[in-house]
């Protein structure tokens, strides 16, 4: 039998949030001849959209198990090992590990377990770890180690699903993790992070444009989000726009939308934050946001994932202004709100993810301490269903991220 890791797929959050956290046993994956695999330290969870086919039932996940005691039992002694060439291959001497596990599977092919049904928690998108061996192709001076520190980019096709061990295609998707950099943080940088630096990369080339034609007025942003990802949205927008030739130029203001985001924005320096609270008449949240901007704004960054999020956002914007959202939501919402910004004279833009040479920027300036990384908390990595009931009832600060194995 082949050697066996763990897998967490997490399904979308539901009134039954006891059901969602499945434990899988996948085989471990060959390295790639060009590529890597990366025994994953360090995951955070996130949600993005389900990009493969829709999977209705958790049964048709579950339809090949083979003798699960035995795969059970073998998965129990690689992890008390704490490395992977310790896995023995015996039977089971006991059962007890079953007994831990939400639902668990033998899944013969990893590479076709994306998670379960569109919409979910997919873990996976944010990984540091480390080199646990290269593919055969590669050259002692390709620039990479076995045992390296390093994160993941999200590209197009990465797996889903928290699982021990990863396969990298291509050694282009690893970005290196210096040693003052701690993994925790690293594994914040891959999605959230690198969003929210697209970002104001892309609203940089608006507020650029409009600081020439308006050298005496200020420029407005307001950022719409809460958690994690608006709070890298306030740091990275401090580091990019408060030099000595603009602090005084730019106003950046927080809609948040949750109670945590709202106390967490107000500790950031030179910005303004407004509540955007749901049981208020959309005239009177839209009312508080023109007082706390002082009128209209110029740009809106709205990481919000709702058209009333969007149709609010459009009514804070002057003529002429850019509204960005993700492109996740754009799908979605671009065509509804295609006629109403030509209507109000306003733009939709859609923010790219970032590129891998955006990632190993943002690497560099968290690292070197010019933009500080939001709060996070780790968990234990088989608390995953905890962490999905704390993030769905809004207690986690900031960023939630799963520990797999402990290398620090």
């Amino acid at each position: 039998m082949s050697k066996l890791i763990r897998q967490v797929s997490i399904e979308t959050p539901a009134p039954k949030i006891k059901d969602c956290v499945f434990n899988l046993v996948v085989p471990v994956p060959d390295t790639p001849p060009s590529g890597a695999r990366i025994l994953v330290v360090y995951a955070g969870a996130c949600y993005r959209k389900n990009q493969s086919s829709s999977i209705s039932s958790i049964s048709s996940q579950l339809s090949d198990t083979g003798d699960i005691t035995t795969s059970l039992h073998m998965l129990a002694k690689q992890m008390q090992g704490g490395n992977f060439s310790s896995i023995s291959e015996e039977g089971p001497d006991n059962t007890s590990a079953q007994a831990h596990q939400t639902s668990v599977a033998i899944q013969h092919n990893p590479a076709a377990h994306h998670g379960v049904r569109d919409g979910a928690l997919f873990p996976g998108f944010e990984v540091a770890g480390v080199i646990e061996s290269l593919g055969c192709e590669h050259k002692e001076d390709c620039c990479f180690k076995v045992g390296q520190r390093v994160v993941l980019y999200p590209y197009e096709g990465v797996p889903c699903g928290y699982s021990e061990l990863m396969v990298v295609p291509d050694l282009k998707y690893l970005i290196p993790i210096p040693d003052s950099l701690p993994l925790s943080v690293a594994a914040t940088l891959p999605t959230g992070a690198l969003l929210a630096q697209s970002a104001i990369i892309s609203a940089h080339k608006i507020v650029d444009d409009l600081l020439k034609k308006r050298p005496n007025e200020k420029v407005k942003i307001l950022i719409v989000g809460t958690g994690g990802l608006a709070l890298w949205a306030i740091r990275i927008a401090a580091q990019h726009f408060y030099t000595p030739a603009t602090k005084d130029k730019i106003q950046i203001t927080v809609a948040s939308l949750r109670d945590e985001g709202f106390v967490m924005a107000k500790k950031c320096e030179k910005v303004n934050v407004v509540q955007w609270n749901e049981d208020l008449y959309e005239k009177q949240l839209i009312e508080r946001t023109h007082d706390a901007c002082d009128g209209l704004v110029d740009i809106v960054i709205d990481f919000g994932t709702t058209s009333r999020s969007l149709h609010r956002s459009m009514q804070c914007l002057t003529k002429g202004g850019h509204v960005f959202i993700s492109d996740e939501i754009a799908e979605k919402l671009m065509a509804r709100f295609a006629k109403r910004a030509e209507e109000r004279g306003v733009f939709v833009e859609v923010v790219p993810t970032g590129t891998i040479e955006q990632l190993h920027e943002l690497v560099k300036l968290v690292d070197s301490g010019e933009i500080e990384p939001p709060p996070h908390t780790v968990f234990p990595s088989d608390q995953a269903a905890e962490v999905v009931r704390k993030l769905a009832s809004s207690e986690i600060p900031g960023r939630a991220i799963l520990k797999f194995h402990d290398v620090e």
